[in-house]
């Protein structure tokens, strides 16, 4: 525990800060209520959300709570989106998003998940479905407020430490550079989950990771995209260094780094926007058992572990 805490730098003079949120996964059957989240989320000063998919029920929990959403676009959806062309992307937010939530409550749109190494199936359809969605927000003149990106696996890099030598997989590299290119058109962040199991030896990878991306950006010619963490976190049960207290240690100085504007090496005095995972544990999540023991909070709102997000 003093070897991690030993981690948490000497902050410099705060500069450009970032948001911290958190994620909201619901492979569960024991949650409370969406309505009782989002009384959880006020309470705790939680103002930026991300859920996983368009759920009407939970947007019309959030709509009018004063909480930021990355909304996901399942990954099975992108065929019809990416074939259907302009027209039916805006159908579909007209029809699943924009009648359940205001879009000024919008930050994100996230388009698929893990596509390029986990679910390669959807990789010819991962930047068309974009372009489309796209297109249908500029109609609605939301463009500009509403930002797209499609969340890679940090395992996208065939080279990530040391950071300077940061490389995307040549295996994934054709796909990898036309999103590169559609982040820089539209300005909007590339979106990278990230996780590090290492038991003791941790030694701020989360910050290696995050620079690791943005060498690799630059060594394909993308200087400037920002890098926005969609997942992080550390379980506290089920594997090897899993515990709450790593898990505190782990977050907190995720957390640090957002809202102190700590940056990292190759951006310095830049918070990283990071979204922490998980809300609560998921119970029905398969896998690894570690997989079911992300969550910073219990089911009756308690706190596992006294972070603060603020």
């Amino acid at each position: 525990m003093l070897a991690l805490l030993s981690l948490l730098l000497v902050l410099p003079s705060v500069t450009v800060a970032a948001p911290i949120g958190i994620c909201y996964g619901r492979v569960a059957d024991n949650l409370p209520s969406s309505s009782e989240v989002v009384n959880l989320l006020k309470s705790n000063g939680i103002t930026n959300i991300r859920i996983f998919n368009p759920d009407p029920f939970t947007l019309q929990s959030f709509s009018g709570a004063g909480i930021s959403l990355m909304i996901g676009v399942p990954n099975e959806i992108l065929p019809s989106v990416a074939s259907g062309g302009p027209i039916f992307s805006l159908q579909w937010l007209q029809t699943n998003i924009f009648p359940h939530i205001p879009p000024n409550q919008i930050r994100y749109i996230a388009v698929g998940n893990e596509i390029p190494l986990k679910d390669p199936y959807y990789t010819p359809y991962m930047v068309s479905a974009m372009r489309n969605l796209h297109q249908a927000l500029q109609t609605l003149n939301l463009a500009n407020s509403i930002k797209l990106s499609s969340p890679q696996a940090a395992s996208v890099l065939s080279v990530s430490y040391p950071p300077s030598s940061g490389t995307f997989d040549p295996f994934v590299k054709s796909a990898i550079l036309p999103l590169l290119q559609f982040l820089h058109d539209t300005q909007s962040p590339l979106m990278v989950n990230y996780f590090e199991m290492v038991a003791l030896t941790y030694s701020n990878l989360f910050d290696a990771s995050v620079d690791a991306f943005v060498y690799a950006m630059e060594k394909e010619g993308f200087a400037g995209i920002p890098v926005v963490v969609t997942e992080t976190g550390w379980p506290t049960s089920g594997g090897t260094a899993a515990s709450a207290e790593n898990a505190l240690a782990f977050n907190e100085n995720v957390v640090r780094r957002a809202v102190t504007s700590i940056g990292t090496p190759k951006r310095p005095g830049e918070g990283v926007e990071a979204y922490l995972f998980d809300l609560f544990d998921e119970n029905r999540k398969v896998g690894e058992e570690y997989e079911k023991h992300f969550g910073i909070f219990r089911i009756d709102g308690s706190k596992i572990y006294d972070i603060r997000f603020n």
